[in-house]
């Protein structure tokens, strides 16, 4: 409550490096830099990691419009890092000076509540560290053995409550032509097939997009045909799940008109995209999305960025773009669409080639 602390935190400081500790009395009065560490853990530090952690959501950026501002997603991250660096730092001198300033006092203080001396405290710090060291154990063989019932199982307790924070509705408008990013990293092995290689050099003139599946009206369309289809243009923000965020003007064929040429039929609830790229444990990359994702009124098939065609590395000549959905599900490369039931006989029936190899969740709204 007095400014004191702050000439009063420094001499501590002082004694402490000389190694002239001084006395300990925490379980009456902490001493000024205990005071401050405390403070700055409890309420500047806790409150700026909640903080700056929410605003590297991309539902929480889309809704207050982060991207292209001073307060932006790298700017969070910088300071979530920094904040992880105290809680690292503090943890580990606290430790240290509980076990250099009176073990056995400081640990009767913490875990029995009394200033005392004697074994009592210790014996309780050794059994629950034990205990924590024996469930992690036991737990290492069995996450091992059975990822996916753990994904399930995390999957039931949480995902009721991640489902409240992924549901954003972009609203194109959002983003001006001066938030465009000068660079818009890209992602992803590059397809190395010969057939694409070939249509690659003869500017997809022999390219054929595919729909079929479910759908009433099964269709072939060449690159041309696409780009003949109502267009749609939107200066959007891309999230990736590495963590980084670019804003980018995309041009493409909205989903929805796809889907009204196909017409899908009553039964089918997904829709799959098939990639020219194979992954990098082998097998082709696909992805599969909600039926009610194609009508979304910012989902295409893009085929130009930045005004300009699409680049082979960012997914020529088609790439799927949901905005609705973190970036590893918006299919590159696009070869194939199809309308499905259900997706279990598709790869290994996990709903992506990410969700097969690498426990990614099928669901991945922003």
């Amino acid at each position: 409550m007095s400014w004191g602390v702050f000439p009063s935190a420094a001499s501590v400081a002082l004694q402490y490096l000389s190694l002239d500790f001084p006395q300990n009395q925490g379980w009456i009065a902490y001493n000024g830099l205990q005071l401050l560490s405390y403070f700055v853990t409890v309420f500047i530090a806790a409150p700026l990691a909640l903080v700056s952690g929410l605003l590297q959501s991309p539902a929480v950026s889309n809704r207050i419009h982060l991207a292209g501002r001073r307060l932006n997603h790298q700017l969070a991250r910088s300071v979530h890092f920094l904040v992880l660096c105290w809680f690292v730092v503090f943890t580990v001198l606290h430790t240290a000076m509980v076990y250099s300033t009176g073990l056995l006092t400081n640990l009767n203080h913490i875990t029995l509540g009394r200033d005392t001396g004697g074994w009592g405290g210790f014996e309780t710090y050794v059994l629950w560290m034990a205990a924590g060291v024996a469930a992690w154990i036991a737990a290492t063989p069995l996450t091992l053995a059975h990822p996916r019932l753990i994904q399930r199982v995390g999957e039931r307790i949480v995902g009721s409550v991640q489902g409240l924070f992924e549901h954003v509705n972009p609203k194109p408008g959002q983003y001006k032509e001066r938030d465009i990013a000068p660079h818009l990293w890209p992602n992803g092995k590059m397809p190395t097939t010969e057939q694409y290689a070939a249509m690659a050099a003869d500017n997809f003139a022999a390219y054929r997009l595919r729909i079929d599946g479910g759908v009433a009206r099964p269709i072939e369309l060449r690159l041309h045909e696409v780009r003949a289809l109502p267009r749609q243009e939107q200066i959007t923000c891309h999230h990736c799940i590495q963590g980084w965020s670019g804003v980018a003007k995309w041009t493409g064929v909205p989903m929805r008109v796809l889907c009204d040429l196909v017409q899908p039929k009553p039964e089918v609830r997904y829709v799959v995209f098939y990639s020219f790229v194979e992954g990098p444990d082998d097998g082709i990359y696909y992805d599969a999305h909600h039926l009610s994702h194609m009508y979304h009124h910012l989902t295409m098939l893009a085929y130009e960025l930045n005004d300009e065609p699409l680049g082979l590395v960012h997914g020529a000549p088609l790439r799927l773009w949901n905005e609705a959905e973190l970036g590893y599900k918006l299919v590159k490369w696009v070869q194939r669409i199809e309308f499905v039931e259900s997706f279990t006989s598709i790869g290994k029936g996990h709903g992506g080639y990410n969700a097969d190899h690498e426990f990614f969740g099928y669901r991945a709204g922003i």
